[in-house]
């Protein structure tokens, strides 16, 4: 292989120090999520409808500065993006326009903003009525209501969906009282929300029913009879910190809520209200999480040990120190929210995070390289090995959450998830059934081309808003030996840009992200034929990355319901993976050339 070795080495040099660096005091990574046009819109809406139904002012400076953030990061064509790196779209333009009519978040500039945003809608929706906009909303969702209903609860809020009888007869009534029922019932019920959307469901079926009660009498009687004990339900399922999944959109929706149907001094209202004043940043936007703690920590230590130099990069004591850390991370008891058995991991260390298999495998690939042989992480792996194998589905595939509550995307099987869970079972072991069938699942859902969709992860320049590279790159390390493999390495081969990056697929602006990603994947092939392609690609990475000094990110990122995120690790940490993984592959095969370390 033709490399420039000193640029390599000096880029491998630099990456792995800055990733050691972003370390927190406690020795683990917290990183920093992008600020979200999305969250701001819906946190200032949620605080504004408290204010006013309390007749009070306490949230003016934060409101007014929410505002101020989302003028100026509209996008020039009148429109939002969820960040401030995305393109425009109908949800969070929407979301944005409707906030900045409210009366609490006046300011000199809100009204330009929201013509220039009215005409993008008008252009997108194609027409001005507001029956053009609603049906323009609910057709992006399809049949998944989680987030359609709440954007459109949020208009009629606002004012933004003609007078209150026509507004609230706009927005679809989600069934709250199916809540009462026990939590077990609730994937034989079809409901056309996904499993973490429980909270939404409750408040949002609320102020609904408030404004604009059901005229079956039957129906009208057992909502009310089941207001109060599924208010409970919600009060039972809010974390300590009071944001529901450490999610501010999901947060806001249910306080601003509650608001509209009278409940503003509810005690989930003002544990809301808590948590949104708690996560404001100082420009005056919200993030669309809190963090990403556990998920980034386990990213972190994963691609540190790719090149097998782990113990070089951290002490012994630093790794205890993370191991410990991540095992205490592990839950121990059924989740209130979801109802998930004890066993597994969620993405972050806060309150609201919930145990999903992607986070799962992550924590057990990490606790492997950090120590496969202390007896507390192998109790700890065996039961997080039982909790993933437990929640496969029929088709052999892994979700996110739940044993799928319905045929909605995260509680579907995902490619991406269920190809983690056979890395972490390749470490740990799983029963043999579990891992054919998971393996015949991945094998039943590569494309013709060879390719693989992924569930958490998009790219806005390609037209389905997929990324056909994060999703291969994912899956072809846990296929690798399987003859899947072959036609997954040619699909990335042939899907590098002529620059030698690569983006979301063929044609797609290169990123560090999605450049890494294939690189590290490659680096798990050494056959011939992945050479030129490797060359080019580290010699994009090298010059893209200023040798290893400069991060950009791209919004590659998916939270729930197509909304869009960044995160200022991903780039560092995919290019220490990939380069530490090229670093072990050229040191086998020329030893005599390349270091042992970046340090």
């Amino acid at each position: 292989m033709s490399l420039d070795y000193d640029a390599f080495s000096k880029t491998r040099h630099h990456a792995v120090k800055a990733l050691l660096a972003e370390r927190n005091a406690a020795g683990h990574w917290t990183g920093e999520l992008s600020s979200s046009a999305l969250s701001t819109a819906t946190a200032l809406t949620a605080l504004s409808l408290i204010d006013r139904a309390r007749g009070c002012h306490d949230h003016h400076d934060l409101i007014h500065r929410g505002a101020a953030w989302l003028i100026d990061n509209q996008n020039a064509d009148g429109g939002w993006g969820d960040t401030a790196l995305s393109f425009s779209n109908i949800s969070t333009t929407t979301l944005c326009w409707a906030a900045l009519a409210l009366p609490e978040a006046q300011h000199d500039r809100a009204e330009p903003a929201r013509r220039r945003a009215r005409q993008w809608l008008t252009d997108n929706a194609g027409s001005d009525t507001v029956d053009a906009l609603v049906e323009a909303i609910m057709q992006r969702y399809g049949v998944d209501r989680t987030f359609s209903v709440p954007i459109l609860t949020m208009s009629a809020l606002c004012g933004c969906l003609g007078d209150e009888s026509a507004a609230w007869r706009r927005v679809k009534q989600l069934p709250f009282e199916l809540a009462a029922l026990p939590q077990s019932w609730f994937r034989l019920l079809n409901l056309r929300v996904v499993s973490y959307a429980l909270p939404a469901l409750i408040a949002i079926g609320q102020v609904r029913h408030h404004n604009r009660p059901t005229r079956n009498p039957i129906t009208r009687i057992a909502r009310n009879v089941t207001r109060q004990r599924t208010l409970r339900v919600l009060e039972a399922t809010q974390p300590d910190g009071g944001g529901f999944l450490e999610a501010t959109p999901l947060t806001s929706f249910v306080t601003m809520s509650l608001a509209g149907a009278d409940l503003a001094d509810h005690p989930v209202a003002r544990q809301g209200v808590r948590f949104l004043e708690a996560s404001a940043r100082a420009d005056g936007s919200w993030p669309i999480d809190t963090n990403l703690a556990t998920w980034l920590t386990t990213l972190s230590i994963n691609a540190l040990a790719s090149g097998g130099c782990l113990n070089q990069y951290l002490s012994t004591d630093h790794r205890t120190a993370v191991r410990d850390w991540l095992l205490n991370q592990q839950y121990r008891e059924v989740h209130p929210f979801t109802g998930a058995a004890p066993g597994g991991w969620a993405w972050t260390d806060l309150p609201g995070g919930v145990p999903d298999a992607d986070d799962t495998s992550g924590a057990l690939i990490a606790l492997h390289h950090l120590g496969a042989d202390h007896e507390p992480t192998r109790r700890a792996a065996a039961a997080g090995i039982r909790w993933l194998v437990d929640l496969q589905n029929r088709d052999g595939g892994i979700p996110t959450f739940c044993h799928g509550w319905g045929k909605l995307p995260f509680d579907r099987s995902s490619q991406d998830i269920t190809a983690h869970f056979l890395q972490a079972a390749e470490r740990w072991g799983a029963p043999a059934s579990a891992v054919q069938r998971a393996a015949a699942y991945l094998k039943s859902q590569q494309r013709s081309d060879g390719a693989w969709t992924p569930l958490w992860f998009g790219n806005q320049h390609h037209g389905d808003e997929l990324n056909l590279t994060y999703g291969t790159t994912r899956v072809l390390p846990a296929m690798v030996r399987h003859p899947a493999a072959g036609p997954a390495a040619n699909w990335l081969i042939q899907s590098q840009n002529v620059d030698g990056g690569w983006g979301g697929a063929a044609d797609t602006p290169s990123t560090i992200e999605e450049t890494a990603l294939a690189l590290d994947a490659l680096a798990t092939s050494n056959a011939p034929q992945t050479h030129p392609a490797i060359e080019r690609g580290v010699a994009w990475l090298c010059d893209a990355t200023r040798h290893g000094t400069a991060f950009p990110p791209a919004p590659i990122g998916f939270y729930f319901a197509k909304l869009w995120y960044y995160e200022k690790l991903y780039p560092l940490i995919f290019t220490v993976g990939a380069l530490e993984r090229l670093a072990a592959r050229l040191k086998a095969n020329h030893p005599s050339t390349f270091v042992q370390t970046a340090e």
